[in-house]
């Protein structure tokens, strides 16, 4: 009989979280939290343009991205964005170029070295846009540090699959989105389960696999959270390239993997697109 994995409490996983993305706020480590890679080459595997990149602060991308949610929100300007699990910056820096002066890019980490990062390129920012529309917010997901009814777009990238208690994560967009604001998530999501033999790999590891649950899962919670409209599009890019760049993480799946299976037949980066209903009347 095959052993199953043990699974940490909630407040473990998010210790291990902040621990192992601090670590990559300080620079040890990128893609992931699971080895370094190709960190421009990578987001534009996955839909940025070399303008996005070429604009941001020193440091911001540190490769942790799994989908572009800013080109997915179709940002306008003067719209109030807030990012969930904001890092660095990097996603917060394009969008609040796109929603301009009159707009507002708010970014929200757990990972207080991340929020420090973040916040030692306000000054570039400001400089090369002539904008001070960005903030960077120290708090959890789960607990948005953002007033209800005041955010017309929420993104987030790569980030709500390392979270222990995704139903109140997707509630709590519900709550801070205005009547008719609307969703764009890129997170990791699994096409089928993961064999038990590469479960006991990920489940302790600070990596985008950690924590990804079906597809069809997230569709429900986001029903669940009272959103409509809820669109899911799967994306093999980004798998295949950190399969293709032999990334640490990746290569111990292959591994562990049955013959003839690659991760890209169980992970997929998932496009989330939802909307909270318009208010009656």
């Amino acid at each position: 009989m095959q052993k199953k994995p043990v699974h940490p409490d909630a407040e473990t996983i998010r210790q291990n979280v902040r621990e192992g993305y601090g670590q990559i706020a300080r620079g040890g480590q990128s893609c992931c939290g699971a080895g370094s890679c190709q960190t421009d080459e990578l987001a534009r595997e996955i839909g940025y343009t070399s303008d996005d990149l070429a604009a941001l602060p020193e440091g911001a991308n540190m490769g942790l991205s799994c989908g572009n949610p800013t080109a997915m929100a179709a940002l306008q300007a003067g719209e109030v964005l807030v990012d969930l699990g904001s890092g660095g910056g990097f996603d917060v820096f394009i969008a609040g170029r796109k929603v301009g002066p009159t707009g507002r890019a708010i970014g929200v980490d757990m990972t207080a070295d991340m929020v420090a990062k973040a916040r030692r390129n306000l000054a570039a920012y400001r400089q090369q846009t002539g904008f001070d529309n960005v903030e960077f917010r120290l708090g959890e997901i789960e607990h948005l540090p953002v007033a209800d009814a005041s955010a017309d777009v929420i993104i987030s990238n790569c980030v709500i699959n390392l979270s222990p208690d995704k139903p109140q994560v997707w509630r709590e967009m519900a709550r801070v989105l205005k009547p008719g604001g609307r969703v764009a998530v890129s997170d990791i999501a699994l096409l089928k389960p993961l064999p038990a033999a590469v479960l006991e790999i990920v489940a302790s590891l600070v990596g985008c696999v950690a924590g990804a649950v079906l597809a069809e899962e997230t569709e429900r919670l986001a029903l669940a959270a009272g959103l409509v409209d809820v669109r899911l599009k799967s994306k093999t890019d980004y798998v295949t390239a950190m399969s293709d760049w032999k990334d640490p993480l990746y290569r111990q799946i292959i591994e562990k993997l049955p013959a003839g299976s690659s991760p890209a037949d169980y992970i997929t980066s998932l496009e989330v697109s939802a909307r909270k209903p318009a208010s009656h009347g």
